[in-house]
């Protein structure tokens, strides 16, 4: 394990592999290094580019130094990339695709950008998120209940059938969740006002300025497409492209070929 510090401190664990161009994977809601797409990612990448993945804070062996903020995700980001040599691609994926665009407004030197499913809810193909979607959040982790904090994700955030969510607690993935279910509420403080049902807000992502590829699966859901599709819109001069046969929960094997066709081409 290596590690780097951001600027408030905050010790950020990451693994580097490979060699080549720079590519930063930020990871969406509960993952990290040990748990979830990244590292096989990592491992399809590797021989075209030296690739970074790393614990977002409060998950793996990152630290979480308080208060939380949006900002200081971005300012973890920075310290990769200036680690990584000062310039590298950066990809994300679902809330992690929202933390990315999020570096690329702060003016972060991003070669280029690829998002994937970053879950905005823009139209009535699915309810919108609860207006008290976080405050539910912040209340099962204060009162110690990580398990409640999950379900409130998996139910209410990105609508898993309730079947499916009762079988996740049997399995041994579960206790893994729990750890890190504490930082959902850091996921939730990205998509602030942008799972409503409702357009996109006009200029929100204007003046990212970095080449944006915007991502979907073929087989994924109405409601995540429309967003995807709106955020493509929004973004100025990204190109959208629809990974076929895939759903949010994306293969390594079938967007690795897509990012290094994009970040080569």
């Amino acid at each position: 394990m290596s590690t780097v510090t951001s600027q408030d401190g905050t010790t950020i664990a990451y693994t580097r592999t490979g060699s080549g161009p720079a590519v930063i994977l930020v990871d969406g809601a509960m993952c990290h290094r040990e748990f979830g797409p990244a590292k096989p990612l990592a491992a399809e990448l590797a021989p075209h580019f030296t690739v970074y993945t790393y614990d977002r804070r409060g998950r793996g062996e990152s630290g979480d130094t308080a208060p939380f903020s949006v900002a200081r995700e971005v300012e973890d980001i920075a310290a990769l990339i200036k680690e990584a040599g000062g310039t590298a691609h950066v990809y994300g994926i679902s809330s992690g695709a929202a933390l990315a665009l999020e570096a690329a407004k702060a003016g972060l030197p991003i070669t280029k950008l690829a998002v994937y499913e970053f879950p905005l809810v823009v139209d009535d193909t699915r309810p919108p998120v609860p207006a008290d979607y976080t405050e539910r959040l912040e209340n099962a982790i204060a009162d110690g209940k990580p398990g409640a904090a999950i379900k409130t994700f998996m139910r209410d955030g990105v609508r898993v059938p309730a079947p499916v969510v009762f079988m996740m607690q049997l399995m041994p993935t579960w206790p893994k969740m729990k750890k890190v279910a504490p930082t959902l509420r850091y996921d939730a403080a990205l998509f602030d006002d942008l799972q409503d049902g409702t357009p996109l807000p006009e200029g929100r992502w204007a003046s990212v300025s970095v080449p944006t590829l915007v991502m979907d699966g073929g087989k994924s859901p109405a409601w995540i497409r429309n967003g995807v599709a709106a955020l493509a819109q929004a973004v100025p001069g990204a190109e959208h492209r629809t990974i076929e046969g895939q759903t949010h929960m994306l293969k390594p094997k079938a967007v690795a070929p897509v990012l290094i066709d994009y970040f080569t081409g």
